[in-house]
């Protein structure tokens, strides 16, 4: 049902920077932001993994908890908390939050004067359902309501994801699709106009060759965007466009994309690698590129619990780092 009311005020296009709910965007897991920052078709091995894919929910996360913390650029921080529960004959429910802090601000006057500090963060809840369709196709649904609050004005809305997320025989191959983050807000800052949230179709896939210890994975974003460029406004309010007319072909199809590999010598021990061309392509400076795009990471047990860490470099001049540890309470 939320589906049907909210998706066909969802699919015009976003000029970019505007979206609304930037928590809603964010890589909440380790696992995956090594990999790039997005992956909807990886078997998941933490629950902040389902807010890229709620396909991924199964009843092998029946009473593991996971908490992710990621210290952001400028100030920002940002965390997730989740449980999960499996009924036998109905499917797989999980409960998440997350919670997003911008620093303190400085607050001034039309005039610039100095008139104090204030703060703005994001919270979101996430519920998620999931159960088998047919044969080794699992599907799941989230609804996630989120409040945004930027000094003294508030901002409700909701979002949904709705994905499906398909294993081989071998267990060796995975693919998933997902739509996400369809919705639109129920109340607005002040006075503003109230707006629709912009939907994202992604699809990626993972393949792991036999007998050899790393798997390969690859996500398409944006599939509902024929293009990728965007607008913005210079200090006269005239609209400058970035050179996207002038990229390649291949580059323009690579904004798209994001690809991870990671290696496994044990099932207690990876590291991966991956990198996102969109990342790269729009935030390189003309001079230097660096590393710019590329994420890495690494994760191990030890006894009972699964640590995580990725790092990813959003900018010559910030880098996120990623926390991530989860654990199944059954097994104590």
């Amino acid at each position: 049902m939320l589906a049907v009311v909210v998706l066909p005020h969802t699919m015009k296009a976003q000029r970019g920077g505007d979206a609304l709910y930037m928590l809603l965007h964010l890589t909440q897991s380790s696992k995956v932001a090594s990999l790039g920052g997005n992956q909807v078709g990886l078997p998941a091995s933490d629950l902040s993994m389902l807010l890229h894919n709620p396909g991924l929910l199964d009843s092998a996360f029946s009473k593991q908890v996971s908490l992710s913390y990621v210290p952001y650029l400028a100030d920002i921080s940002y965390g997730y908390g989740g449980g999960a529960l499996h009924f036998s004959k109905v499917g797989t429910f999980a409960l998440g939050f997350s919670h997003i802090g911008y620093g303190e601000m400085t607050a001034a006057d039309e005039s610039g004067g100095i008139t104090g500090t204030f703060t703005a963060g994001e919270t979101m809840i996430q519920a998620s359902y999931s159960r088998m369709l047919y044969g080794r196709i699992r599907a799941g649904i989230s609804v996630k309501p989120v409040i945004s609050r930027i000094e003294s004005y508030d901002s409700w809305g909701i979002a949904g994801d709705m994905g499906v997320f398909y294993t081989d025989s071998s267990g060796l191959f995975t693919a998933g699709l997902v739509l996400r983050n369809f919705g639109r807000q129920i109340t607005s800052y002040g006075q503003a106009e109230v707006e629709s949230l912009p939907a994202d179709l992604q699809a990626g896939l993972s393949f792991k060759p036999a007998h050899a210890p790393f798997r390969i994975s690859l996500t398409a974003q944006d599939l509902l965007s024929g293009s990728l460029d965007y607008e913005l406004n210079d200090d006269e309010g005239s609209d400058i466009r970035r050179d996207y007319d002038k990229a390649s072909d291949l580059e323009k199809v690579l904004r798209h994309f994001t690809l991870g590999l990671e290696f496994m010598p044990s099932q207690n021990f990876y590291v991966a690698g991956g990198v996102n061309p969109r990342r790269r392509i729009d935030m390189k400076t003309q001079s230097k590129a660096s590393t710019v795009g590329y994420t890495w990471g690494f994760g191990f047990r030890v006894y009972k619990f699964h640590f995580s860490y990725a790092s990813g470099r959003y900018h010559l001049a910030g880098t996120s780092n990623h926390f991530t540890i989860s654990t199944n309470l059954s097994s104590f």
